[in-house]
């Protein structure tokens, strides 16, 4: 697709964009949205959309309108037999009408995506501003992702996301076609999901007394207590919300490490007796014993996250497990004697493969971290590759589904330059540019190795991210680049992407997204004195 000045700067870039000569389709408070039943929700959300920046009603076709011309018209239809491929659109513009055809709803849905990027920046506004011109150009665009898994972790167990950020948040990933939300939900400094069956889970384990500020030695605590959950109806109202939007919700509950919050709650589950939840970051030597009423338990949390998420993947994490306590532990020691392993890494993967036949037979899949690997991988698990790409192409040579997040290029904590200016700067260096190039499919993997590839996410970790406002920064403008990784095909242009970047930062200024500017952070959106780790 060839980008000038005149022409709206589409992103991701679709697969085929041809843009005609003649006059522009003109939108006006007459405009009507008509749509089949199977793209009435993505009318709807439209009509939602266009309506709060318009201020028009965009309505249906009236039933018994008089023969003569017609109103410009959205026309929003699914057309599974017109060769788009799954999540394929065609949006074609002419005189009289803009028209979406997908292969089926979410690709009228990421047609409809499109088709807001070709109005002005105002169509993000949530109230009519002076009379904009509200024209859509002459053209042709075919398009469909490039992933079926197209992904973004967002950690709301470090920091606690309220609700309605997390609806937000949802609407960010659509705005870009992303179609995963892997939501962590628990690790040691809280657990986020009311358990009816444990209800301590969340009235211990959802708060803690204090927070780790900064990063390395010099980090200190802010003696200020932090906490929150998601009722049960909360997460019901998640699930539909992202899925009216075509996004799948994963939920994250990680163990056996990363489980301080759920052993404070229940100290019986862990191997230390009394503990309170964790208030510092990184690896915590509590985990989990591996006893038969701990498997229980996590059965038990797990039947009641598959009753709230109808994902195909629950994650069960398995990452960054100490085995200090295991060797220590006369349980661990009777388990690992019982069930014939030889080590402690055998025993965490007796573990997962636990949770593993547990999810199988409800006709669900284990997703874990590349952790999983080691000891033996489990029969039906798919590996999340993050220490690198290594764990990913072992699982996929193995013939293991491979989601791809390496921190090289998908961790979105990681500072983006090497400016002392970097609020808490931690890892190394991760740009935008970084992001753009970075490529999920490993080159050494065989053709039939790289379609265990179901795509890539990146992960949004929260320990150094506070507020709404740092999420913002730290996930924009890295967001947009990897959407567009994830989504188009061919060759990419750092050079060439840059401008439409910088033209689609005017529509996250419409939605209030508090994005890192090009050339460094704000005077307020840095965190002078409070170290990193670099």
């Amino acid at each position: 697709m060839t980008e000038t000045s005149a022409r709206p700067a589409l992103l991701p870039r679709p697969a085929e964009a041809a843009f005609h000569g003649g006059a522009a389709l003109t939108l006006s408070a007459a405009t009507e949205i008509a749509a089949d039943a199977a793209s009435a929700g993505t009318a709807a959300w439209l009509r939602t959309e266009l309506g709060a920046a318009t201020g028009w009603p965009l309505p249906p076709p009236a039933s018994g309108a008089l023969p003569g011309e017609p109103p410009p018209r959205i026309v929003l239809a699914v057309d599974a037999a017109a060769g788009l491929g799954p999540e394929g659109y065609r949006l074609r513009v002419d005189g009289r009408a803009a028209h979406v055809t997908g292969h089926d709803p979410a690709g009228v849905f990421y047609g409809a995506q499109t088709l807001r990027q070709l109005l002005p920046p105002a169509a993000y506004r949530r109230a009519p501003l002076a009379a904009p011109v509200w024209e859509l150009p002459r053209l042709e665009i075919q398009d469909r992702p490039r992933f079926r898994w197209r992904g973004c972790l967002l950690d709301v167990a470090r920091h606690f996301l309220p609700k309605h950020q997390v609806l937000r948040f949802i609407d960010l990933l659509a705005m870009h076609k992303l179609n995963v939300l892997h939501l962590h939900l628990t690790d040691d400094q809280g657990w986020r999901l009311e358990i009816g069956r444990y209800p301590r889970l969340t009235e211990v384990g959802s708060w803690r007394r204090e927070s780790q500020v900064g990063a390395g030695p010099a980090a200190r605590f802010d003696g200020r207590p932090h906490g929150g959950f998601y009722t049960q109806d909360d997460i019901r109202e998640i699930v539909g919300y992202a899925a009216a939007r075509h996004i799948t919700v994963v939920p994250e509950i990680d163990v056996p490490g990363h489980s301080q919050a759920a052993i404070a709650a229940y100290p019986w589950l862990g191997e230390s007796g009394e503990l309170e939840v964790g208030r510092e970051w990184g690896i915590i030597e509590h985990v989990l014993n591996v006893s038969d009423a701990t498997l229980d338990f996590y059965r038990d949390v797990f039947d009641e996250v598959m009753e709230l998420f109808p994902s195909e993947y629950i994650c069960v994490g398995g990452d960054e497990c100490p085995k200090t306590q295991w060797r220590a532990s006369e349980t661990a020691r009777r388990r690992m004697r019982e069930e014939g392993l030889a080590d402690e890494e055998e025993l965490q993967s007796w573990f997962i493969r636990q949770l593993d036949a547990h999810l199988t037979a409800r006709g669900r899949r284990l997703l874990g971290w590349d952790e999983i690997l080691e000891g033996g991988l489990a029969p039906g698990a798919t590996v999340a590759s993050w220490r690198g790409t290594e764990g990913g192409v072992a699982a996929a040579r193995a013939g293991h589904d491979v989601v791809m997040c390496p921190t090289s290029t998908a961790y979105l904590d990681y500072r983006q330059s090497a400016s002392d200016e970097e609020p808490i700067p931690v890892g190394h260096v991760l740009g935008a540019a970084d992001v753009y190039a970075a490529e999920p499919v490993p080159p050494e993997l065989t053709p039939e190795e790289a379609a265990h590839v179901l795509g890539a996410q990146v992960n949004v970790w929260t320990e150094h991210m506070d507020s709404p406002r740092a999420v913002d920064y730290m996930v924009f403008p890295r967001l947009p680049a990897f959407a567009e990784v994830v989504w188009s095909h061919g060759a990419r242009d750092y050079a060439r992407f840059r401008p439409r970047l910088e033209a689609h930062l005017e529509r996250l200024d419409a939605l209030g997204v508090e994005y890192r500017p090009m050339d460094g952070p704000r005077p307020w959106q840095r965190r002078p004195g409070v170290p990193g780790r670099r």
